[in-house]
């Protein structure tokens, strides 16, 4: 709790850096099974040739480029400590230390995927992203990462995710620098506006193989976006 503490009072890249030796074995990174359901979504789509992990962490996602990628995958983060992390991990892979609001990458990628990034870019931050990893793609490239669908109201998970993001707000109104960590600012809808705007085409699938809701919704959608041929 003191180093969650620590952590929290940072910036949000000085923070990665603090975590980042024992993030893999926290409940942040993003489970295995998220990663295996993302990979079998994938698989029919491919095979893909080169794969980028848009802030990649200690690369746990770049699992799954390497399961339907044939040509070789990078990861790109801000977090020189998480970085370190990750070319532990994959040291065959391309790591490059960037901001992801301002990625410079050409169209050199058949597939970009993220996991558990989002809630780290406020609104208004999306478009340059998504509009990065579409420069960053080759026509036809795909960019796809899973979505959680929204708890309903009567559930303790809605209100323990409301409850945090409003302390999170109250300690960015109070203390800088700002920690950008929000789970409820990126709604399906807006990601999908945002997407189109950025110039993608996009659908999404359910991860049928990590449940439904008791609506019989699914848990969690991928996001496919696709840049045009």
């Amino acid at each position: 709790m003191r180093e969650l503490a620590v952590q929290a009072l940072s910036s949000v890249e000085r923070g990665y850096d603090l975590l980042a030796p024992k993030f893999d074995h926290t409940p942040f990174r993003t489970p295995d099974g998220v990663l295996d359901a993302t990979a079998d979504a994938l698989r029919p789509l491919g095979p893909f040739g080169r794969g980028l992990d848009v802030c990649c962490g200690t690369g746990a996602g770049m699992r799954t480029l390497a399961a339907v990628c044939q040509g070789r995958i990078a990861g790109v983060d801000f977090s020189s400590g998480m970085l370190a992390q990750a070319r532990e991990a994959h040291p065959d892979a391309e790591l490059v230390r960037a901001d992801v609001r301002d990625l410079s990458f050409g169209a050199e990628f058949d597939l970009a995927v993220t996991f558990g990034a989002l809630g780290h870019l406020l609104p208004s931050e999306r478009p340059a992203v998504f509009a990065g990893v579409h420069r960053a793609l080759r026509p036809g490239g795909l960019f796809a990462f899973p979505i959680g669908g929204p708890p309903p109201v009567t559930s303790v998970l809605y209100w323990a995710l409301l409850g945090f993001d409003a302390v999170m707000r109250v300690r960015n109104a109070v203390w800088r620098p700002p920690f950008v960590m929000y789970y409820r600012t990126c709604p399906l809808g807006a990601v999908r506006d945002d997407l189109a705007t950025a110039g993608f085409d996009v659908t999404t699938v359910p991860l049928t193989a990590l449940g439904r809701r008791p609506d019989g919704a699914p848990r969690f959608r991928l996001v496919l976006a696709r840049k045009p041929a």
